[in-house]
């Protein structure tokens, strides 16, 4: 049995290492387009589907990362949209992220890990907090285990994230020497071994680490550290991270590189819709064709950019 990380792995060597992020908010959709639906969750729905369809016919993206809270800030309806988004990645044949970003102890970790990895919420690969120390990972690692239908899923364990304020506590100096985010990580490595005997033949462990690519001065030493974490990649496109940077953390295991907003607002400036913007005149195949459009250039670049960086090392 592979696990999903594996999985995704090799998903990301086929088709590409983009990383489609359905965090959809409704604000992100024309206004006009919007009023046509019965609720805003409705038109959330559609227009994921109409995404997932597109990227997946054109192998334009390996998977796709949901962020919960644009779900949970729409109510029930939103929660409905959520996992039927989930399903919807799934049935297209991607592997399927659920950025919920939990990280609680004991029972309350048991409970979240069997929201998100069992029922209607069920994913593939989710994303956990650890700072509220280790042993919350454990109630999600035992679902990485190879045990029955909701065994080999996958975990991002946030190491070092995308925004500015990661250096309040990421970036501590520990007094025992080495940064917060360096302890995370030696965590990491031993998970790592630990899953060497369960997985012997498989080129990844089932826990993976969040590495954002907003900041170029540690790329290659985070990634040199970890030769054989497989990374989730935020940062990309409208936080500011560059391809190049992007491209160094995707060197030895590899990992997925998300996009967000470029590619969910790219009909905002698509120069061949700008009348029809302007005139509350967009229908949904527009959009999703400017999302398509960007999706594939955001891939073109990332790859771009891992063949620039191969030939520099080569």
């Amino acid at each position: 049995m592979k696990h999903l990380m594996e999985q995704l792995q090799e998903a990301a060597a086929e088709r590409g290492p983009l990383c489609v992020g359905l965090d959809t908010d409704p604000s992100y959709l024309p206004a006009p387009l919007l009023s046509i639906f019965d609720a805003p969750a409705d038109a959330v729905l559609a227009y994921n589907k109409e995404i997932i369809k597109r990227v997946a016919a054109e192998k334009t993206a390996c998977c796709c990362k949901i962020q919960i809270a644009y779900y949970e800030a729409m109510g029930l309806a939103g929660l409905k949209t959520y996992a039927e988004t989930i399903r919807a990645v799934k049935d297209a044949g991607l592997i399927a992220i659920s950025d919920i970003k939990r990280g609680d102890i004991a029972d309350t970790a048991k409970a979240y890990a069997r929201a998100h990895f069992t029922g209607e919420f069920e994913s593939d690969i989710i994303t956990v907090n650890p700072y509220m120390g280790f042993d919350t990972l454990k109630p999600f690692t035992d679902y990485c285990m190879p045990n029955g239908e909701s065994g080999g899923k996958g975990m991002f364990v946030l190491l070092r994230t995308s925004n500015p304020g990661m250096t309040d506590i990421e970036q501590q100096e520990l007094k025992s020497g080495g940064r917060v985010l360096d302890k995370t990580g030696e965590e990491l490595e031993r998970i790592n071994k630990s899953f060497k005997k369960t997985y012997p033949n498989q080129t990844c462990s089932p826990v993976g680490a969040v590495v954002g690519c907003t900041e170029e001065s540690d790329a290659r030493a985070l990634r040199d550290a970890y030769p054989e974490i497989f990374f989730l990649i935020p940062g990309y496109g409208a936080q500011g991270g560059a391809a190049r940077i992007a491209a160094t953390l995707l060197d030895k295991a590899g990992g997925v590189v998300n996009s967000s907003r470029g590619i969910l607002c790219a009909w905002k400036t698509a120069p061949e819709l700008a009348d029809k913007a302007a005139s509350g005149n967009l229908c949904l195949k527009e959009i999703a064709d400017a999302a398509e459009n960007a999706a594939r250039a955001a891939k073109e670049d990332l790859l771009a950019a891992k063949k620039e960086l191969d030939g520099i090392g080569a």
